[in-house]
C-alpha cells in the first residue's frame, strides 16, 4: 500500500490562527484551513511502504539546533495570474536551508531522486480559484512586508496527504524534535 508524503514544518497553533484571520474573503481565493498551514521542505508523491521505512530511518538520523523562523510579508505564485497565495518566511534563513539540505540528503539516501528545484520556503495560505488579480492587489500590498509572528522550529513532520473535492487531509506519519 502507498501514500502521498510530504516532508514540512509544522506551525504553532498561535500562528495558524494568526494567519487564519487574515483571510480577506475575495471571490475567488480558497482560504487553507487552519490544520492546514505548514511550509513544506519536500515533497515526495505517492510512497511505498518499504521506501517509507527507509525513508523513516534516514530522517531519524537529522539533527539541527532549533532555530528561530520568521512570518513575514506574503506573495503570490502564478505572476499576472496566481495561483497560490503565501505567506514568507524572511529572507533566506540560514538554519532553514541547513535544515532543508539536510532532509534531502535523507530523502536521497532512502532512495528518492533528488529534488532539483529550487527551494522557495512559504507558507500556503489559500489557493486562487477565478479570483481577479486587481481583486489581490490591495490586501498584497497592505501586508507585503508585515511581520506577522516568530516561532522556533524545534523538529520536522512527515505527513501523508489525501486529496478529496474537498481539499486534503493531512495525517502526521512521523514528527522529529531536534
Amino acid at each position: 500500500m502507498s501514500k502521498r508524503l510530504f516532508i514540512g514544518l509544522e506551525l504553532p497553533l498561535v500562528s495558524r490562527k494568526m494567519l487564519a484571520k487574515l483571510d480577506p474573503h475575495i471571490r475567488g481565493l480558497r482560504w487553507v484551513s487552519v490544520k492546514q498551514f505548514h511550509l513544506t521542505m519536500s515533497f515526495l508523491g505517492q510512497v511505498e511502504e518499504a521506501q517509507e521505512e527507509r525513508l523513516r530511518t534516514a530522517l531519524g538520523a537529522v539533527h539541527v539546533a532549533s532555530f528561530f523562523l520568521p512570518i513575514q510579508g506574503v506573495g503570490v505564485f502564478g505572476g499576472d495570474r496566481p495561483t497560490t497565495l503565501w505567506a514568507g518566511v524572511g529572507k533566506g534563513h540560514p538554519h532553514l536551508f541547513a535544515l532543508h539540505k539536510h532532509i534531502q540528503d535523507a530523502v536521497m539516501q532512502a532512495g528518492f531522486e533528488p529534488d532539483l528545484r529550487s527551494f522557495h520556503p512559504h507558507i500556503t495560505l489559500a489557493r486562487v480559484k477565478d479570483a481577479q488579480p486587481q481583486s489581490l492587489r490591495p490586501f498584497l500590498h497592505q501586508h507585503e512586508k508585515t511581520d506577522f509572528d516568530l516561532w522556533q522550529v524545534t523538529g520536522f513532520v512527515l505527513f501523508s496527504s489525501v486529496l478529496s473535492a474537498d481539499g486534503a487531509t493531512y495525517k502526521v506519519e512521523m514528527r522529529r524534535e531536534f
